[in-house]
């Protein structure tokens, strides 16, 4: 599987071992545990469900107290659930580390992107703007949407103003530049989705990875 939930704490720079300037993101990954063990007779699929931080007994649901009272292990805040490949075992309880992970592997990693409010369509989609001169009343509103008399309306589809942000975007073949066991950290190189404590799931790239 190769999997781990973490939390984004943000950007800093490291040196590498020839002296060059690395950008990186600290992710605070794990420690997590196995909920729950899915497989093809009971489910229909190999999955396991983990669980990352930990959470006040009060504030999660009877269903939810149940499940983890079943599987034996504290509340937590976060539930995911990863495929796993075929050969991997996993048992409810199982406590999955960064310790896993090989620095210098690939990643790929998803999160929810910055959510930016309600934009016009040049910042959104990239329109061009109208003219500068004096007199223009058309600097940065939308264009024409439709033609006149036919067919008299505006086509389902076409970009426009709207909501930006806050998206589920993955970022594929991401290095891990470093792994800092005893404080769970793991240091991938460039930019992730979201913002400072936002929940991403890390896992192995699926593509691009080196044997």
């Amino acid at each position: 599987m190769k999997a781990i939930l973490g939390k984004k704490l943000g950007m800093t720079q490291i040196f590498d071992e020839a002296g060059n300037v690395v950008p990186v993101t600290v992710i605070e990954a794990g420690p997590e545990v196995v909920t729950q063990v899915k497989t093809v007779e009971t489910d229909g699929y190999n999955a396991v469900q983990v669980g990352f931080c930990d959470q006040k007994p009060q504030r999660v649901n009877k269903p939810l107290t149940g499940h983890f009272n079943k599987a034996g292990v504290v509340t937590k805040k976060y539930l995911a659930e990863f495929r796993t490949e075929e050969g991997e075992t996993y048992e409810v309880g199982q406590v999955i580390t960064v310790a896993e992970f090989e620095e210098g592997k690939k990643l790929d990693i998803t999160g929810v992107s910055k959510g930016k409010g309600t934009q016009g369509n040049i910042k959104r989609h990239g329109h061009h703007r109208g003219p500068m001169s004096h007199g223009s009343k058309h600097k940065r509103l939308a264009g024409a949407l439709a033609a006149g008399t036919y067919p008299s309306r505006v086509f389902k589809g076409n970009k426009g103003p709207g909501r930006t942000g806050r998206e589920t975007v993955t970022v594929q073949n991401v290095v891990l530049v470093k792994v800092i066991e005893d404080r769970n950290l793991m240091l991938v190189k460039g930019a992730v989705p979201g913002n400072k404590g936002g929940l991403v799931r890390v896992q192995y790239a699926v593509k691009g990875q080196d044997k």
